[in-house]
């Protein structure tokens, strides 16, 4: 019986990603990016924000269609529960961004994946936000992600992908990373 090796497609474009990658270090003025999004407060704890448009490659660009989203707070906080809570948001970031570069990875090494899934869980003390206890932060204690992965590799395989995902994703670094926050009044 004849063995036929199946070429490995997660659905990544490796060869795009590392074309952008070398046309970055010839003209370094098109990796400045800016993203954008949008929120109006529609009403209580509710608002919906939307995404359209960003600034990259040396110019405006615009999404294939405006993306929105709600947020709310659940009905357990005397709200309406019209969307996830803006603190979900970040963990869904999160775990978007880590579970896409697995899937780069694993496609630039020539590793079949199968399924990917992330479970991306944060402690949160509420008498912070509250302002019932100045002492307690407003924000998570902590933030475990855990993942469950089946792929055409060994388990030092998969864990050197999430290891590099971990390392690429932009939304790993600014949760772990300080970053600067200007708000500001029209």
């Amino acid at each position: 019986m004849a063995v036929t090796n199946l070429p490995v497609d997660n659905g990544v474009n490796v060869e795009a990603l590392l074309g952008v990658r070398d046309a970055l270090a010839d003209t370094p003025e098109i990796a400045q990016f800016q993203w954008r999004a949008t929120c109006s407060w529609v009403k209580g704890t509710h608002s919906k924000s939307s995404v359209d448009t960003f600034y990259g490659f040396g110019g405006e660009q615009h999404h294939k269609t405006t993306f929105t989203y709600d947020a709310d707070h659940p009905l357990a906080f005397a709200a309406e529960d019209n969307g996830v809570t803006p603190v979900e948001y970040v963990l869904v970031a999160l775990g978007s961004c880590l579970t896409a570069g697995v899937a780069a990875v694993a496609q630039q090494r020539e590793i079949q994946l199968r399924s990917v899934q992330a479970t991306i869980e944060a402690e949160m003390d509420l008498h912070g936000i509250l302002g019932a206890d100045p002492e307690i932060r407003n924000g998570f204690n902590g933030i475990t992600v855990k993942y469950k992965i089946d792929a055409d590799a060994t388990s030092d395989e998969i864990r050197a992908l999430v290891a590099q995902s971990q390392k690429r994703s932009a939304v790993y670094d600014a949760i772990t990373n300080p970053t600067n926050i200007t708000v500001e009044v029209a």
